[in-house]
């Protein structure tokens, strides 16, 4: 139940809905607002309470008579008497006599009775112009008085053709930008509140790589639609792994059940004796597979995030030691090392043993493609290493490919697995650190920057 109420709340769809329904709430306050105002502005709109607000205003004598209007009241004395031909009020007592009146009252038709005062509206027409008038009841001091009030059709007209139009259309532009303006802002604060989660679980996703394939992409506060997307997603992320786990226990396995026959193979070659058997091919032949196996064994457990201990290494002093492992190697391909000055300290944090493998590969590769009297270049500081070789170089486009599996250059001098770049290339991804490998024209040059 707790489960069902929490997707609720994460509804992407709720959240829409919210936003919109509020944005229409919103929308129709402000319309309302705005009518209210309008009503309020527009003469003639609403004549009986006009009527019975100026009734309101009445002073009065010691007899309790009306003989004026107090100084506040909205409708000035001065109104009537300058536009007497437009608006007119007069008061009456409960007999109807009149006892106090604007100058227009003389175009008003005949009172025939008291009667027509139960009448709350009421119209005429005077020298072709058409009245509009209204009646209000009052009391006062326990008296009965009635306040009537007109205004004519045409004064209606201009004041609404030369102030109020041109006031509801402005209204109208203004409300309409400040509407667009709420009801945007209320869209994107919201939307970008509800897909927050889903730009996380985003970012989340990317950042999963070989080298963590046990990471799982959150589902905590994802809108309710986006949860089983997520899950298919970890669930298709759990079975890459089983499956990734399986093929690296399967290469390392394999490395090891071949290594002892291998062994054997190797011992009982070497006792043979007499010239019937061809020994020297035979051990070649196994210190080829030999070597194919150790670097699968390297690959697998390069491969593996687990197999690392990060700690401060002293970069130079690890380089030195595999110089002094290649330089036979690199005697009998008659190729000199010349390395930057090792004497300094510059730590980097890493594996001690991956960072060996991973300078040893690069270093062996140069060797194995740099041509005789020529020199490989090793450059160590403190963000980057190098290692150029004077050789042929690599096809522009096989730079993409070179430290995939099995990638091997034309020109090498052995009959290598083509395992060694991709083991320095499993090695860099897993300290974060990058690989690059580029023409220098001529010869190769890899850079490890971290």
């Amino acid at each position: 139940m707790r489960l069902e109420k929490t997707l609720w709340i994460n509804s992407l769809s709720l959240r829409i809905l919210l936003t919109l329904v509020g944005g229409i709430l919103l929308s129709i306050g402000f319309l309302l607002l705005f009518g209210a105002i309008v009503k309020d502005r527009l003469p003639g709109m609403n004549l009986s309470e006009r009527t019975l607000h100026l009734a309101q205003k009445l002073e009065y004598d010691g007899s309790g008579n009306p003989v004026g209007f107090s100084g506040d009241a909205e409708h000035p004395h001065w109104l009537y008497d300058s536009l007497s031909e437009e608006t007119a009020f007069r008061v009456m007592d409960a007999r109807g006599k009149v006892v106090l009146m604007s100058p227009g009252v003389r175009n008003w038709p005949h009172l025939a009775s008291i009667a027509e005062l139960q009448r709350r509206r009421f119209e005429f027409t005077t020298h072709g112009v058409f009245y509009d008038g209204a009646t209000e009841p009052f009391e006062h001091h326990g008296k009965t008085w009635f306040m009537q009030l007109t205004v004519s059709s045409r004064i209606v007209s201009f004041l609404h053709q030369e102030f109020a139009l041109p006031f509801i259309r402005l209204g109208i532009m203004v409300f309409s930008v400040v509407l667009l303006f709420v009801f945007t802002l209320c869209a994107y604060v919201s939307l970008k509140y509800a897909l927050r989660p889903l730009r996380q679980a985003s970012r989340a996703a990317a950042a999963i790589t070989p080298q963590s394939l046990s990471d799982r992409v959150p589902t905590q506060c994802v809108a309710a639609e986006i949860v089983p997307l997520i899950g298919s997603f970890n669930h298709a992320l759990e079975r890459l792994e089983n499956g990734y786990r399986v093929q690296q226990d399967f290469l390392a396995k394999a490395a090891h059940e071949l290594k002892t026959p291998l062994t054997l193979i190797r011992a009982e070659v070497e006792t043979m004796e007499g010239d019937l058997v061809p020994r020297e091919p035979l051990l070649m032949h196994v210190a080829h597979l030999a070597r194919h196996v150790q670097q699968i064994l390297l690959l697998a457990e390069a491969s593996e995030p687990l197999s690392y201990r990060f700690q401060p290494v002293d970069a130079c002093e690890v380089a030195r030691n595999v110089l002094f492992f290649l330089q036979k190697i690199a005697d009998d391909a008659k190729v000199k090392l010349i390395a930057s000055d090792m004497h300094e300290k510059i730590i980097w944090q890493a594996d001690r043993g991956a960072l060996f493998t991973l300078l040893k590969n690069l270093i062996e590769n140069a060797i194995q493609h740099a041509p005789a009297a020529t020199e490989i270049a090793i450059d160590i500081n403190a963000d980057s290493i190098s290692v150029r070789d004077w050789g042929p170089g690599v096809e522009p486009e096989q730079l993409s490919v070179m430290f995939s599996r099995f990638w091997r250059g034309e020109h090498r001098r052995d009959v290598g697995a083509g395992l060694g770049l991709a083991i320095c290339r499993e090695i860099a991804l897993a300290h974060e650190w990058s690989l690059s490998a580029r023409n220098s024209h001529p010869g190769l040059m890899v850079t490890v920057i971290r």
